[in-house]
């Protein structure tokens, strides 16, 4: 090993460790805010609640979800959603596969970016995807029915 290697790896281990032990790297400080009340729901509504801070949204057509008809393997089902510039100042956008038994899949938080989400997700059983935007404070959302032949949620 390189003597200089060496020394450059010994100082930033030191570094770190006064830094963690300093209080200054805290998982707290690092890791991003979980929903668990939003995760752990039973039912769209109170799943949205929980996430967004109300469970109605209203329907549009601006919304397009892009998935199988028919999905083969409910583990892997591909998921895109794209907001059209109708919806403008896009918040998040949250995806939700109803027939689950915790229906909210994601949330996905966006700031100044282009609303579009390309994701997979798991599905137990035939059921709709909805994908439900925040814009302006109001929550705008879409379905789209998915059938799925073998569940990916332990079916």
């Amino acid at each position: 090993m390189n003597r200089r290697t060496l020394l450059k790896r010994t100082l930033a281990l030191s570094a770190v460790s006064v830094a963690a032990s300093a209080g200054l790297l805290t998982p707290g400080q690092v890791l991003a805010a979980y929903p668990k009340a939003a995760f752990e729901a039973k039912d769209t509504a109170a799943a949205l609640t929980a996430a967004l801070g109300t469970g109605g949204f209203e329907h549009s057509d601006g919304i397009e979800i892009k998935a199988p008809d028919i999905a083969e393997n409910g583990s892997v089902v591909p998921v895109t959603v794209e907001v059209s510039s109708a919806l403008s100042n896009v918040e998040s956008i949250s995806i939700l596969a109803e027939s689950n038994g915790t229906p909210l899949v994601a949330t996905f938080n966006l700031s100044g970016s282009e609303a579009f989400i390309s994701t997979r997700i798991k599905m137990g059983k035939t059921g709709d995807v909805v994908a439900v935007v925040k814009s302006g404070g109001k929550l705008y959302g879409n379905k789209k029915e998915v059938k799925v032949t073998i569940g990916g949620c332990g079916g």
